[in-house]
């Protein structure tokens, strides 16, 4: 799996995108390809733009911790067309432009920080993370949609 923090797979994943446009369609599912940066920015934006999201209450964390956590911070790819979480379901039509430099910012931003500023950190909705964790989780994501749309 590539490390987010590093810069080669860092710029790996920014050349990807770059060669996406705004009349790349899906291999499967529903979403546009603006649809599917703006989705992308939601795991980002969990950890720095925080107050866009609300943050789930302690029962349905314990569940996630409990049935889900393993599933996304784990090793193993997303199959195609598996369940989204409610707040990554984007339906409205969004700016490509604008959704595809947020990514490559926040791409750019968490390489930058490195992996110590996310080792031990909280998560949103799995509590604290090791920095594989977090490189898990945004690389499988990454991947999972990059792929979707063929780039």
């Amino acid at each position: 799996m590539e490390n987010v923090f590093d810069a080669k797979d860092a710029q790996n994943y920014i050349d990807r995108i770059n060669n996406l446009t705004p009349e790349t369609h899906g291999l499967w599912g529903k979403m546009t390809v603006d649809q599917m940066l703006a989705h992308c920015n939601v795991s980002y934006e969990m950890v720095y733009e925080p107050e866009k999201h609300k943050k789930p209450g302690s029962i349905a964390k314990f569940i996630l911790k409990t049935f889900v956590k393993s599933k996304v911070v784990g090793d193993k790819a997303y199959p195609q067309n598996g369940p989204t979480a409610p707040q990554f379901i984007v339906s409205e039509r969004k700016n490509f432009e604008e959704e595809k430099k947020r990514l490559i910012g926040f791409i750019q931003k968490t390489q930058q920080l490195g992996a110590s500023a996310f080792d031990g950190k909280e998560s949103f909705s799995f509590g604290k993370l090791k920095a594989q964790e977090w490189n898990n989780m945004f690389a499988k994501h990454l991947n999972h949609h990059l792929a979707q749309f063929g780039v």
